[in-house]
């Protein structure tokens, strides 16, 4: 059993301890994730034609099924070593608020400028475009961490660097896009009127708040018209969860260092990169049969990809511009409610994260807004962190989690995914506070609206 003398309120390894590769769980996946297809031809896609939309280097990533650890260039490690290792933080004071049995860690994602765990991918990202001799990239944002990210890793490789933000956070967070150009970076509201799929967008859905797959349709576009551009992506590729396994390794480095076994491991989902990267070196152990944990992957009710979708192959992107992927979908037509956890207002999930949710491997929850910012409130006042609206869905669940501890008396240990910062979401929490936020749960005929857009062909039936 742990003594709390022995384990320090935050855990940080030495930088010879920091992961020098990536870890790749599709490798140790019995059923591997199911192929990106062509739309046209419903053909497994080929290197050379992602190759027109995303860099090289990172379509052979993508496309690798195989390999269970990939370098992490030099020049890479060496920009993590500006704020990695980021804290493994044992959460005494909120155990001891909440009277609970259970031992609560979370990995702490925001101690870097852009705020969160994004900056883990978008600087390789930004890295391979610049070998690969591009002028710039292009790219969407929901909640504007992807964008400030990626802006950042942009400004560091000298890259032009266009973000599509989605209109509710363009306009909810107005700081946020203030950082983006303070890097550099143009930010354009979407929909927008400045491509083909944005004036299509708006004439369907005249007065649309927009959504993470109009914005990726609008940021593929320009990536695909411009010469010397290609489009990244901040979640939902097998790319962006390898980057971001570095979260888990570290977690675990850390963790086995002082003989600490999570029982339980939660992230919040939108496309996945957050809880794919925490999760991975665990649930390779799993596959393995080398060791048990309990996954909970957190969504909001509003955007229920995972305990409300359809498992089938569809578009990634409203425009429907992009190549179909198998994952858990509400339909690329599926326009989620202006709700304040911008980044996980996605339509579907990782194919990876899809695959081992359909496997049995790991469990979903979907939670309401104002539980979630209680949740968030409730950790802020003791732990000294305020929380972004998308990392506290994870709060919420492990305090219940820690709550059903005190109930049974059980002495579990919770791991959890503090993916980044709040400061840039007060209008959010303002809306919390002055009783104006409200949970809005789509109805199955809503549902039914997007699931009636689904691609239909033999063997995607749903």
């Amino acid at each position: 059993m742990e003594n709390k003398k022995e384990i320090p309120y935050k855990i940080y390894l030495e930088e010879n301890e920091m992961p020098k590769q990536w870890y790749n769980v599709r490798a140790d996946m019995k059923n591997k994730p199911a192929p990106l297809l062509n739309p046209g031809t419903l053909q497994p896609m080929k290197a050379e034609e992602l190759e027109a939309v995303f860099c090289k280097e990172l379509v052979e990533q993508e496309l690798n099924d195989t390999d269970a650890y990939i370098d992490i260039p030099q020049e890479i490690r060496d920009f993590y070593k500006m704020y990695r290792p980021s804290p493994l933080v044992r959460a005494y004071c909120l155990e001891k608020k909440l009277d609970t049995p259970a031992k609560i860690y979370y990995k702490f994602e925001g101690n870097n400028t852009s705020g969160s765990h994004k900056l883990n991918s978008a600087i390789a990202q930004a890295y391979y475009a610049k070998k690969q001799g591009l002028k710039g990239v292009t790219t969407e944002t929901g909640a504007g961490q992807w964008g400030t990210a990626l802006s950042m890793a942009c400004s560091y490789f000298d890259l032009d660097c266009k973000v599509y933000m989605v209109k509710v956070s363009y306009e909810q967070k107005p700081f946020r896009r203030e950082v983006m150009r303070t890097y550099g970076a143009s930010v354009t509201p979407s929909p927008s009127e400045t491509t083909n799929v944005g004036r299509k967008i708006l004439a369907e859905h005249p007065g649309t708040t927009g959504s993470l797959g109009c914005a990726i349709s609008e940021a593929v576009e320009v990536a695909t018209s411009t010469p010397g551009y290609r489009y990244v992506l901040g979640s939902v590729l097998n790319q962006v969860l390898l980057h971001q396994s570095v979260i888990g390794l570290e977690s675990k480095i850390a963790m086995d260092k002082y003989g600490i076994k999570p029982d339980i491991i939660i992230g919040c989902a939108g496309g996945g990169s957050n809880l794919g990267g925490l999760i991975s070196p665990f649930m390779g152990e799993k596959l393995r049969g080398e060791a048990d944990y309990e996954f909970i992957a957190v969504e909001p009710a509003s955007c229920p990809s995972f305990t409300r979708g359809k498992f089938a192959y569809d578009f990634c992107d409203t425009g429907m511009v992009c190549p179909l992927a198998k994952m858990y979908t509400l339909g690329s037509g599926f326009i989620p409610s202006a709700n304040h956890a911008g980044g996980l207002r996605y339509h579907g999930m990782s194919s990876v994260l899809s695959q081992l949710y359909d496997d049995g491997l790991m469990e979903a929850r979907a939670v309401e807004q104002t539980s979630v910012f209680e949740a968030a409130e409730q950790f802020a006042r003791v732990e000294g962190i305020l929380p972004a609206p998308e990392s506290s869905h994870a709060i919420k669940v492990a305090i219940d989690e820690a709550m059903k501890c005190k109930e049974t008396g059980e002495e579990k240990t919770i791991l959890f995914g503090l993916t980044g910062t709040g400061y840039f979401d007060m209008v959010a929490y303002e809306k919390f506070h002055d009783g104006l936020m409200t949970d809005y749960i789509p109805t199955d005929a809503e549902l039914q609206v997007g699931f009636d857009g689904i691609p239909k062909f033999p063997g995607n039936e749903i």
